[in-house]
């Protein structure tokens, strides 16, 4: 065994393997994998081994398409045989809602160059003789799914790996992982010890307990997994000899099912209900090449819809019934990147979909260690897009939910129940006395929108029964005022009397002076955008940090990961430990001004600017700015104030008619502003020019910004896209993101976000574009549920577009 490597990559499963053989293809071969038994001993042996390229974010979805793709490229190099069955595939619908939800899938894969496409139900059936026609009522063909050998794949990385100058200790257990105080590890296993500069936790089954080694607790938690196999069917036989071709790979949503042949029978799957974790607490080492005990009564439900669906089936004899665990994270992606408050740990864990995302898996994580970068937008599956809230029993609840709703719609507007409510703030129970319909955010519970007695919230692809009462709440603050809950936001305080260079060095925008604020994005080093802020300068040595919630971890990653190690700068994530309130619209300032005798007009308390001060008997921070982008304060107190700041704004707000507002009041008055949001018009696929930021961009200014001379080489070129907003003549239903847009009937763009802009009267995306047509008036087409729906351009926002307003 080595005593010294680059990289140790723990775990022998497909993912471990696809990052050994990706550190190699970019040439570091001073890496080594570990595992404790054979490859493929965890859950990658028992893996069904379908594969498809359809996923609903588009940016996963590309990274499995890299995956499909990979896979002749590794059994050519290394000699190994993959067992590839391209057979293509089908996803079908029982229902309408459910053709709905294809066609915005599909549409999302249209700019990308997907090449699936809807079918009507005869055309299934004759791709697919064995469903019942009568049983549904349309589906997708995709001729990029299949099957594969697990064992085979998984070796032909290895094997790949090894050629290319990588080592692989088998029957080799880790047992401790110790970091030195130069950063070097040290990995000790059974058979000896390595010292390497980077760890990979890629242990699968066993990803907590290396996790635990370190002190961390990730969020991920394995679950039963069944699928049976039948005896040899003629009607398989059948079709083999006729058509010189396998059956093709099958999904049935509504069935909760998925089947593909295998040999001369089928393979039929499904994500139970009645689902069962594994070893929820630990995994025993001990574990390996085993089953767990069949428990065919548990999933007899979906079989018997599956039967059903699938008449042939009923004549056909069980072979053999597979039971294995399959690990999950609360929102069934994988858990990629490095660790926070770690240097040089990295996870590549629930990876739940190993042959359809394990060599994107791989491509990222690899490039992501040698160039600091994973090189494309990969947060959906970043370690990091969970807090310390997750903990056990909250992965416990939401893994759980999450497999059981496997094959579920998701409508945008739904909001699921599962391990909630568990953060909430002091004033909780009255938001919810007013009616409020809460989101979970970050593990928070956060008002979407208020509804009156007696209305619910219904899930839908189209308008729902929220859409008039969000109307109301938009057009309230646009005529007098309203209020919403900002607790959400992440807040960082950054002081030190190095805080402002640090800044200076970390933002790519203008440091404000004492008492004044400023918008500023954040670059990575290829000058694209990973987040936009708002800045406070609470004192010259002190700054009040605002930006989005869910990426509050992400964040606070990238600042420690560039903390000065002289002890100048200090940053702290406040998150609960600051709350906040808005209040927004032309009454505003006369809601406020009722609790202090300090002035506030215009002239006193400009726009971006802020202020310590009291209101009422409460101390709080006020910043003059609002995201409605109408006349508006942000207010951060203490969470023992807030109660009370909440019912003496509402009492000071009476005679002005104040009301609340939620989050989707919220969209749809920042989309009358164009203005954009992280996560969606803000994130590393853009560059600031691009996403319209460039005027927030300091190119001259003294410091170093991170980005830097990327930014001026875009400024210089000008980059290649634009952020450009469209009217959308839409019937009852709105974009909600990444449906395609066309111009002059070619495939052009994609939307971002949108929505309904209530106090405006029209329907609204955002969108991205080539720069040399962002200027284009008409001619626009945006694809909603299948319907072409003209659009055109809005040069300018919708409200307040010179923004007096909001400066009044």
């Amino acid at each position: 065994m080595k005593s010294h490597a680059r990289v140790v990559v723990i775990g022998g499963g497909v993912v471990g393997c696809s990052i050994l053989y990706h550190l190699t293809k970019f040439g570091w071969t001073d890496v080594v994998l570990v595992e404790r038994s054979e490859l493929t001993s965890g859950s990658t042996w028992h893996a069904a081994g379908g594969m498809h390229t359809i996923n609903g974010d588009p940016n996963v979805a590309k990274l499995q398409k890299y995956t499909v793709e990979l896979y002749k490229e590794i059994e050519a190099y290394s000699g190994q045989d993959v067992g590839l069955h391209m057979t293509s595939g089908l996803m079908l619908a029982a229902t309408n809602e459910r053709f709905d939800w294809f066609k915005s899938l599909l549409a999302k894969g249209k700019y990308a160059g997907g090449e699936a496409r809807l079918v009507s139900v005869e055309e299934a059936h004759a791709m697919m003789p064995l469903l019942d026609p009568k049983e549904f009522v349309g589906a997708v063909f995709d001729p990029h799914e299949g099957h594969l050998d697990p064992y085979g794949t998984t070796h032909a990385y290895a094997q790949s790996a090894k050629k290319n100058g990588a080592e692989i200790y088998l029957h080799t257990k880790v047992e401790e992982l110790i970091q030195l105080p130069d950063g070097m590890w040290r990995v000790v296993t059974d058979k000896g010890e390595i010292r390497a500069e980077h760890v990979v936790n890629a242990a699968g089954l066993w990803a907590r307990e290396v996790g635990r080694m370190v002190g961390l607790e990730l969020p991920v938690l394995a679950m039963e997994h069944m699928y049976l196999i039948t005896e040899d069917m003629p009607e398989v036989i059948e079709f083999n000899q006729k058509s010189g071709r396998e059956l093709m790979h099958c999904v049935d949503f509504d069935g909760e099912i998925y089947i593909r042949q295998e040999r001369n029978g089928m393979l039929m799957g499904t994500y139970e209900k009645d689902c069962r974790p594994w070893s929820p607490i630990e995994t025993p080492w001990t574990f390996g090449h085993e089953l767990l005990a069949e428990d065919i009564e548990r999933i007899s439900g979906e079989l018997e819809v599956g039967f059903r669906h699938f008449p042939a089936f009923n004549n056909a004899g069980i072979k053999t019934i597979i039971n294995g665990p399959f690990t999950f994270s609360p929102d069934g992606n994988p858990l990629v990147g490095p660790v926070r408050g770690m240097t040089n740990f990295w996870s590549a864990c629930a990876v739940m979909a190993g042959f359809s995302q394990g060599g994107g898996v791989g491509l990222a994580l690899a490039q992501w260690i040698i160039n600091g970068d994973p090189g494309f937008d990969v947060f959906a599956m970043d370690v990091c897009r969970y807090g310390d809230y997750a903990t056990l029993g909250y992965t416990n609840a939401k893994v759980r939910e999450n497999y059981s709703r496997r094959f579920s719609i998701r409508y945008p507007n739904e909001e699921l129940p599962g391990a909630r409510p568990l953060l909430t703030t002091p004033v909780y129970d009255k938001l919810k006395a007013a009616g409020a319909v809460f989101g979970a955010s970050y593990g928070l519970e956060t008002p979407l929108w208020f509804a009156p007695e007696g209305v619910e919230d219904t899930f839908s692809w189209r308008r729902s029964t929220d859409f008039e009462h969000v109307g109301n709440e938009a057009k309230a603050v646009r005529v007098s005022a309203g209020m919403m809950e900002t607790s959400g936001f992440a807040k960082y305080l950054i002081a030190g009397e190095g805080a402002r260079s640090w800044l200076d060095r970390m933002l790519a925008g203008r440091i404000p002076q004492e008492g004044r604020m400023a918008l500023t994005p954040m670059l990575n080093e290829a000058g694209k955008l990973i987040g936009d802020f708002t800045l406070a300068a609470l004192e010259d040595d002190e700054f009040l940090l605002i930006g989005s919630g869910i990426a509050e971890d992400y964040h606070m990653r990238w600042f420690e990961q560039h903390l000065p190690e002289d002890g100048s700068v200090e940053v702290d994530a406040l998150n609960l430990g600051l709350l906040g309130l808005s209040v927004a619209g032309p009454k505003a300032r006369d809601v406020l001004q009722k609790l202090t005798h300090l002035d506030l007009s215009d002239k006193a308390v400009p726009f971006m600017s802020v202020r310590e001060i009291d209101l009422g008997m409460a101390p709080v921070i006020l910043g003059r700015v609002s995201y409605t982008g109408d006349l508006g304060y942000e207010i951060w107190m203490k969470p023992e104030y807030q109660r009370y700041l909440f019912d003496l704004i509402m009492e000071a707000g009476e005679e002005f008619g104040i009301s609340l507002f939620g989050l989707r009041a919220l969209n749809a008055l920042r989309v009358e502003k164009s203005f954009g949001s992280w996560s969606r018009e803000y994130r590393p696929l853009y560059g600031p020019l691009e996403a319209g930021l460039g005027r927030f961009i300091v190119h001259g200014k003294s410091a170093d910004f991170i980005g830097k001379q990327a930014a001026l080489e875009e400024k210089a070129s000008g980059g290649t896209l634009r952020l450009i907003t469209l009217i959308v003549d839409a019937g009852d239903a709105d974009v909600i993101g990444d449906e395609p847009i066309s111009l002059n009937g070619e495939v052009r763009g994609w939307v971002t976000s949108g929505g309904y802009a209530h106090a405006s009267g029209v329907s609204v995306a955002m969108c991205y574009v080539p720069k040399e047509i962002a200027e284009v008036v008409d001619g626009w087409q945006i694809e909603i549920l299948g319907e072409m729906l003209p659009a055109r351009l809005q040069p300018v926002p919708l409200f307040d577009a010179n923004g007096s307003r909001m400066r009044s």
